[in-house]
């Protein structure tokens, strides 16, 4: 079967992350893929075994922007025919949507509703009634039941839940890489963006609190304001800023502590990858995954959102307990697998076609 995947851009969010690792696992299992961005930018490289296209160096993301964009995607599927066309973020999303592609389906990777009351009143309303335009009347895939869930209470819309793919196997084999940059003293992790959603502020604030020997290792770019946050909690010397990784997983496993603190996410890649990697995690009970992720006796390191202090205890507790038992890691990770998600991405095609 032939597969064209399409997203915004190849930015280091989970989003694009795991539609490269969709992308490859299909042409692992000999399916021909086409691998679109509206605009060539970002830092995650396409799977090399995809053939790659850019619809535009930089895209335009105004009204005609977009037009321009789905008019380059409709030609460009128009060359060849394809089984089904997976698009991924509001934008490409959107895009895809005005090209009038046939056999598309729309891949939700957050939970849309906590995303629309971060904002204003008149924005929220704003978007929350573009989000039933676009996914209303389409076959739509939620990464989690929670992001399903949402779906379907907040904006009527029904769809079906495929998750995201892990290869356990992989993921060890790149965390025995040799990390020159990885710390050598005690540390904790966090990785994601510096963005509202992540909380990077709460993390500081639980952090400042405790007297440990760890430092605090950020995987996200550095920036003006994530300093002058750091600065703020007066932990300049205590937080090292290490950038985007494209192999996060040895510093994953050199951690002794994988943080998420986050306000809302969809399915978030980092909790299974760093159980994958065999390191202890703490997350917020924030909507949607982390409790459909850390369950039996690793669903004790939920904490509540938006908490400092709680996670702050937890973070000092959670230190004090071995790594999470074999037997914890393989019933947290064994709904996502790549064989499960991949068989389910072709059903689907199947199924559309």
């Amino acid at each position: 079967m032939r597969f064209v995947l399409l997203t915004t851009n190849l930015s280091g969010g989970g989003a694009e992350k795991a539609l490269v690792k969709i992308g490859s696992g299909l042409a692992t299992r000999g399916h021909d893929i086409d691998f679109v961005v509206c605009e060539n930018a970002g830092v995650y490289q396409a799977p090399p075994d995809c053939r790659f296209h850019a619809l535009s160096v930089q895209a335009g993301h105004g009204w005609l922007g977009k037009r321009h964009l789905a008019w380059r995607l409709r030609r460009y599927l128009a060359s060849r025919p394809y089984d089904l066309l997976i698009s991924t973020l509001p934008f490409a999303d959107e895009v895809a949507i005005l090209s009038g592609a046939s056999r598309h389906v729309c891949r939700i990777a957050n939970t849309l509703s906590a995303e629309i009351m971060r904002l204003p009143p008149t924005k929220a309303t704003r978007r929350s009634n573009r989000y039933q335009t676009l996914y209303g009347q389409r076959p739509v895939v939620a990464v989690s039941k929670g992001v399903a869930d949402d779906l379907r209470t907040h904006f009527g819309v029904a769809s079906r839940m495929i998750a995201n793919p892990f290869d356990r196997a992989e993921i060890r084999r790149r965390a025995s890489e040799l990390c020159p940059s990885c710390p050598t003293e005690p540390y904790i992790l966090h990785v994601g963006r510096f963005a509202p959603q992540k909380r990077h502020d709460l993390l500081f604030a639980a952090f400042s609190a405790l007297d440990l020997p760890h430092k605090l290792v950020l995987l996200t770019p550095a920036s003006s304001l994530l300093n002058a946050l750091i600065d703020q909690h007066g932990l300049k010397h205590r937080v090292i800023v290490a950038g985007f990784q494209a192999n996060p997983y040895p510093w994953m496993a050199g951690s002794d502590l994988l943080v998420l603190c986050s306000d809302h996410e969809g399915l978030p890649n980092v909790l299974i990858e760093a159980l994958a990697c065999g390191t202890r995690v703490i997350s917020t009970d924030c909507p949607s995954g982390p409790r459909e992720i850390l369950q039996g006796d690793l669903s004790r390191w939920l904490v509540p959102c938006g908490n400092a202090a709680v996670l702050s205890s937890a973070i000092d507790d959670v230190l004090k307990v071995p790594r999470p038992a074999p037997a914890d890691i393989d019933a947290a990770l064994s709904p996502y697998s790549q064989e499960q998600a991949m068989g389910a991405w072709e059903s689907l095609a199947k199924e559309i076609a």
